[in-house]
């Protein structure tokens, strides 16, 4: 089955200024906003830039998306913490090193359209929607991708387009893509994926067995060749194919 549903994301950025509004006032105003705002200062400082990140235009986006409403409430108050967190029916939002890590190798800039395999939160297309004119973001659990829709679009978004479906097939239709991330493991390099590169496009993706340590690859196309780096060990939950 092939379920695939587009979801636009087309609400005007300007009602993200409401839904921050909304989030000082719930954490006490002022004093409150100042806490998450220095939360964030430290992530980025101590956990990314602090490791060897040092793209500028990474380290800005991550400096601006508001982790703290890209995870469930409950965990608010962990979310500029050094570590993956659960966001729901098995899945996590990536370490915000991690994130980084990723979003810097594809060498992020104004003008590419950039494909996410793996919605989740909506957390990785937000970091790349602060940069890129364009991106594509295929989630296969319906429940995740209306929940990263609503909140990408009351976020202001609205250069993020949400599909539900299988991502290994990737999102031929919106093809050739300047990269891809993808933010699941896959136990081999999706064929469907390499083929949506446009030729120079690079792509981001965890390879390895399930429940165990994989390699994030990259992955570089270059006319009929595909040249792949392994760039880290890294653990990610696998990429769930369609039935």
């Amino acid at each position: 089955m092939n379920n695939t549903t587009d979801v636009v994301v087309g609400f005007r950025r300007t009602v993200r200024a409401f839904v921050l509004i909304a989030v000082v006032v719930a954490t006490g105003g002022r004093c409150g906003q100042e806490r998450v705002d220095e939360a964030r200062s430290r992530m980025v400082q101590d956990q990314i830039v602090s490791r060897g990140v040092l793209d500028t235009a990474t380290i800005r986006s991550m400096s601006t998306v508001p982790r703290h409403l890209f995870v469930p409430d409950w965990l608010a108050h962990r979310a500029y913490e050094d570590t993956p967190l659960p966001i729901g029916q098995g899945q996590t939002i990536s370490q915000p090193y991690i994130v980084a890590l990723m979003t810097e190798y594809i060498r992020p800039h104004r003008g590419q359209r950039v494909l996410e395999v793996g919605t989740g939160s909506g957390y990785q297309a937000a970091v790349l929607a602060e940069i890129v004119d364009s991106v594509f973001t295929i989630e296969i659990l319906s429940d995740l991708a209306r929940s990263a829709s609503a909140r990408l679009r009351d976020l202001g978004y609205a250069n993020v387009v949400v599909r539900l479906g299988d991502g290994y097939l990737g999102w031929a239709e919106h093809a050739p893509f300047d990269a891809i991330l993808v933010t699941a493991a896959a136990e081999n390099i999706p064929g469907p994926l390499v083929d949506q590169l446009r030729d120079g496009g690079v792509m981001v993706i965890p390879v390895g067995p399930p429940e165990s340590v994989q390699a994030l690859t990259l992955v570089k196309k270059e006319g009929d060749n595909v040249v792949t780096q392994s760039l880290a060990p890294v653990r990610f939950v696998p990429l769930t194919r369609a039935r």
